[in-house]
């Protein structure tokens, strides 16, 4: 019997991603384990494996298909000893028929009521709210052409809209669906009541405020999306509470200078090579053990306190960013952050980052230092409760004993969710981070 290849769930929040790449063609024998296609999800770029062997009798989602969906079907297996020519790609399920309901008794006293024309047969159309019933192939035609999907009447099995509706639609041959006209006498529909207004002006609003040659008009990729998703719901559902206050680098400098000189060669290069962003880390997650009533998630029935100081890391990626996580980051060595950050900042450039290595954490860092941002506040990446924001270290004019004198600084400002970790609490954490940073001899006990 054929196996239906689905698109696989590559994270519990993913809902559709985009069919990349098949490694795998037609005719090609497959054995459990083989990489069969690429997926793109938002962030990252994964690798499907087969779980069941045969021959890959069709490829039912072409390779560039964008937005497919979760448990859709993209290709189909054929067994052991069966034909792989026969088998035909899978068809949409047949609609579900509902039983007829039994006639009501008519009213003698009532007059019958003139019949309405009987309307064209018309194609099963999702409830309201669903999404239309559409091939993949349709969907991407629709995308590029700038199509409602919701406008469009489908010609295929029980109302599939594909290709040939959404050409049909680009031509205006028809294939918009026309808005159903009032029965006679029946009473018109009431005038809907006023939008509520609007978070920001429309896309139309805002390019009429430029002329139509000065600007390119570049489309949001998923991540971007994402991105702006994630962010606004964290900036309107969390009360962002914010901390900032400067410590001293010399030490740390000092230290790191002596640890990157001391590194044993491994195949002719030094084993490591520490930067300030991976003692911050370290001090972090150290902090956070010091002071583990900091370590939580919000959620509206508890707290999450955390076992594991687990520290996400921004890092810029073409086209937005995405924050890899060192797990346990408070047990681990210098070298071995070091070593981690590198290898996580080149797959993440690459999207080759795996969802459990971005996904969840506990608190972040995000450094601007490298651009000699002096300080700023970070929004808060749910589920974490903080976010630490590192600003450059400079040489300032400092007061010791009463006496002027020079020393690097760094300011950090903490962005705490103010539900989990309120203004004393938030200054207890800083004041531990800061004390690692400033002795940060206590890193290496």
């Amino acid at each position: 019997m054929p196996t239906n290849i689905l698109m696989p769930a590559l994270s519990p929040t993913m809902e559709k991603g985009n069919l990349a790449k098949w490694l795998k063609k037609e005719g090609d024998t497959i054995k459990s384990g083989d990489i069969i296609a690429e997926i793109e999800t938002d962030k990252a770029t994964m690798e499907v494996e087969a779980v069941d062997e045969g021959i890959l009798a069709r490829i039912v989602v072409p390779e560039g298909t964008a937005d497919v969906a979760v448990n859709e079907v993209i290709g189909v297996i054929a067994g052991e000893g069966e034909d792989a020519k026969s088998v035909s790609a899978p068809s949409a399920a047949p609609a579900k028929s509902e039983p007829a309901p039994k006639a009501a008794e008519p009213a003698p006293a009532a007059p019958a009521a003139p019949a309405a024309p009987a309307p064209a047969a018309q194609a099963a159309t999702p409830a309201s709210g669903d999404r239309p019933f559409a091939s993949p192939l349709a969907r991407r035609l629709a995308k590029e052409a700038g199509i409602d999907l919701g406008r469009v009447q489908g010609s295929g099995p029980h109302g599939r809209i594909v290709e040939k509706d959404i050409e049909a639609a680009k031509q205006g041959g028809g294939a918009a669906k026309a808005a159903p006209a009032p029965a006679a006498g029946a009473p018109a529909a009431p005038k809907p009541a006023a939008a509520p207004l609007a978070a920001g002006p429309s896309d139309e609003q805002v390019k009429k405020l430029f002329a139509p040659d000065s600007y390119e008009e570049i489309p949001h990729d998923g991540m971007r999306k994402t991105i702006a998703r994630r962010l606004t719901e964290a900036k309107q559902t969390i009360p962002h509470f914010y901390l900032t206050l400067d410590c001293e680098l010399d030490a740390l400098l000092k230290l790191r200078a002596e640890l990157n000189a001391a590194a044993p060669e491994k195949d002719g290069k030094p084993a490591y090579k520490l930067s300030v962003n991976d003692m911050v880390i370290k001090a972090l997650a150290l902090a956070l053990r010091a002071v583990p009533d900091a370590n939580v998630s919000w959620t509206d029935g508890a707290m999450l306190k955390h076992k594991h100081a687990d520290v996400g890391v921004a890092v810029s990626i073409p086209g937005g960013l995405i924050t890899p996580i060192v797990r346990d980051a408070c047990h681990k060595t210098l070298s071995q952050i070091s070593n981690e950050m590198k290898d996580f900042a080149a797959r993440a450039k690459a999207r080759k980052l795996k969802p459990e290595e971005y996904q969840g954490g506990t608190t972040a860092v995000s450094n601007l230092g490298m651009f000699g941002v002096k300080d700023f506040a970070a929004v808060i990446n749910p589920p974490h409760a903080t976010i630490l924001a590192v600003g450059a270290g400079e040489q300032r004019a400092v007061v010791k004993n009463g006496q002027l004198g020079v020393a690097t600084v760094m300011s950090v400002t903490l962005s705490t969710d103010h539900r989990a970790v309120d203004g004393a609490l938030g200054a207890e954490l800083l004041q531990a981070f800061k004390g690692y940073i400033e002795k940060p001899m206590a890193m290496l006990v």
